[in-house]
């Protein structure tokens, strides 16, 4: 499986981004956002569902409602990390605008799973290139999720389990007691088009920005709220990308 790290001294904080083939350019400028930000060393590695077979990790057949690849790859999380420490799962559709670092200091050894507890009802009824838009408990708080993987409630996710078990179970984190659920500022997981900031609270700042519905990465979604700063840190990416060729 691809890594890309950072490296430094330090251990490195494990950060896992979904990966769909679709959305290429999407993964690599959330990846490139994190990178140009963070103060500590990062590892960051794409859960390529083609690799996860091929390793015997991910077996199950694609759902009608799956809209990416990782829609249940994502809750192998713990066990990539090997049980150990804390990592982190992130969609590909997001953009970040602030250092790593704030995130993962907020990691409380108390819970679980930390996320944002959205209360998100999608009026919409397709997102990003036509796919089915569903509407669950709980929806969106798999998009982002720092995972204490060493705590033994989130041992119950081996593969089998999540090849086996329901979308339910899963994105509503049924392993879990609530009170094992923490929680973080919706800013760490700001959903276009549903989240709402305030010019003159600085608190209500997005700090990585969501794209749930579909970013500009997708003709449809090209002129989305916020889209002017990702098509800025792509092209960011790109020149980066084409010094490195060069070089």
């Amino acid at each position: 499986m691809a890594v890309t790290s950072n490296g430094g001294a330090e251990k490195p904080f494990k950060i896992f981004v979904g990966y769909d083939p679709r959305e290429d350019l999407a993964y690599e400028v959330c990846k490139h956002s994190i990178l140009k930000r963070t103060s500590i060393p990062v590892e960051i590695i794409p859960l390529k569902q083609s690799d996860l077979r091929k390793e015997g990790l991910y077996w199950r057949e694609r759902g009608k409602l799956e809209s990416t690849e990782f829609s249940f790859s994502r809750f192998l999380t713990p066990h990539l990390a090997e049980f150990d420490g804390w990592a982190m799962f992130v969609d590909c559709d997001f953009l970040y605008l602030a250092d790593i670092k704030e995130l993962r200091d907020m990691a409380d050894d108390k819970y679980a799973v930390m996320c944002v507890h959205h209360d998100y009802t999608p009026k919409e009824t397709t997102k990003m290139d036509g796919a089915v838009q569903t509407v669950y408990p709980r929806k969106n708080w798999s998009s982002m999720v720092l995972y204490n993987c060493g705590h033994p409630k989130n041992k119950v996710l081996t593969p089998e389990v999540v090849n086996t078990q329901t979308g339910a179970f899963l994105h509503r984190f049924q392993w879990l007691n609530d009170d094992e659920i923490g929680s973080v500022p919706f800013v760490w997981n700001f959903l276009v088009g549903h989240n709402a900031f305030d010019k003159d609270d600085p608190s209500t700042f997005p700090k990585a920005i969501h794209y749930t519905l579909g970013g500009p990465w997708f003709e449809a979604w090209k002129d989305c709220e916020f889209g002017d700063l990702w098509v800025k840190e792509s092209q960011d990416y790109l020149e980066e990308a084409k010094k490195v060729k060069t070089n």
